[in-house]
């Protein structure tokens, strides 16, 4: 957001999660997440955070000294989710430790037009009103472009946004307001809500068309490695896993029963990009999200370069284990060799070195 009015330079620290646009990767990096979450499953996640929150413990380590060297004029922060960034708490705490205290703006939306909220209070804190104008202007724009084409359909498709894996999260706050403007219903999410957790029988009786897989936190490579892990043939969740506990395995079972599954309509997103992060792409979200739920709208559109990465088709077979030799595989000198484009539809990289890894 901060970004997108111009302010590229006068940002002085962000945080581990920070990393677009690319060039602002190397600033200071002042808020650290406490867990190895790339090292962690989706279940071991949400253990974690739970017995953490319960202690009452942080998720996030803030570097006090990098701060008070820092010394920011402005922070922008959050107290929308605990889980996704320091809470306000915890950085009141921080603020009164300097010796000069900054202005703090509260970024705390719940919806598409409170996030346009926050664009013009950023733009007044820093004194780009006008930038901050402009870049909503554009956004409307878009959004308005959007409505047009979706009005003309009928069908208003069944879709669900998977928020989280293990335990299944539906999905909150704007997410739902999107994908009724990208022409679909989601009756498990929450809207203006917080992301609530959900049982199978719910996902089940809701029968999704279209499948939405966005878990909170993660890129596109790394939705597709949760996929695999949670729902693939060898997967943790898995039958076949000797770690596999019963109810994973009826969750996998339930999984491959929904009509999106059965169907071939999941598709894996890149969340941190264009639906976790209340930020102006999250307008390119609904874009995003009407592509998947209406491709026929879009049949004769090029792909926006945006996009090349910004979503995947789940290969259903090749998740229950369905492999072709010669097409995913072949064997030389008794060894089994995976194709390019068994690894590329698989969607992320093992790190097993793979010898046409394309990642």
């Amino acid at each position: 957001m901060a970004c997108a009015l111009g302010l590229a330079d006068s940002i002085v620290g962000i945080t581990h999660e920070c990393d677009y646009p690319p060039e602002i990767k190397n600033k200071p990096v002042v808020v650290r997440n406490v867990l190895p979450i790339e090292r962690m499953s989706q279940g071991e996640i949400d253990r974690a955070v739970a017995e953490r929150m319960r202690e009452g413990l942080s998720l996030y380590q803030i570097d006090e000294d990098l701060l008070r060297r820092l010394a920011p004029d402005l922070i922008l922060t959050q107290n929308l989710c605990q889980v996704c960034a320091p809470s306000g708490n915890e950085v009141s705490q921080v603020i009164k430790a300097l010796p000069e205290a900054p202005q703090i703006l509260w970024l705390t939306p719940q919806s598409l037009d409170e996030i346009f909220d926050n664009v013009r209070e950023l733009g007044a804190a820093t004194g780009r009103i006008a930038e901050a104008e402009q870049l909503l202007a554009s956004c409307q724009a878009q959004l308005n472009r959007l409505t047009r084409r979706i009005e003309t359909v009928a069908e208003r498709p069944r879709v669900f946004c998977m928020e989280w894996l293990d335990p299944v999260y539906a999905s909150g706050h704007w997410v739902p307001e999107l994908v009724k403007l990208a022409g679909g219903i989601d009756e498990l999410g929450s809207e203006r809500g917080e992301s609530v957790r959900v049982s199978w029988d719910e996902i089940a009786a809701w029968a999704p068309e279209v499948l939405v897989i966005m878990p909170c936190g993660f890129n596109l490579e790394q939705t597709m490695k949760q996929i695999w892990d949670v729902f693939g043939r060898y997967g943790s969740g898995s039958g076949a896993s000797a770690s596999a506990q019963p109810d994973a395995s009826a969750s996998v079972h339930r999984f491959f029963e929904l009509p999106a599954v059965q169907n071939g309509r999941v598709y894996a997103v890149d969340a941190n990009s264009y639906f976790a992060r209340p930020g102006p792409r999250v307008v390119e979200g609904a874009e995003l999200l009407a592509r998947l739920i209406h491709p026929a709208l879009f049949s004769n559109d090029a792909l926006p370069s945006e996009f090349t990465n910004a979503f995947q088709p789940v290969d259903v077979a090749l998740l229950k284990g369905s492999l072709d030799e010669e097409k995913d595989y072949y064997i030389e000198g008794g060894a089994f060799v995976f194709t390019a484009s068994y690894l590329r539809r698989r969607g992320y990289c093992c790190g097993n070195g793979c010898r046409h890894c394309p990642y």
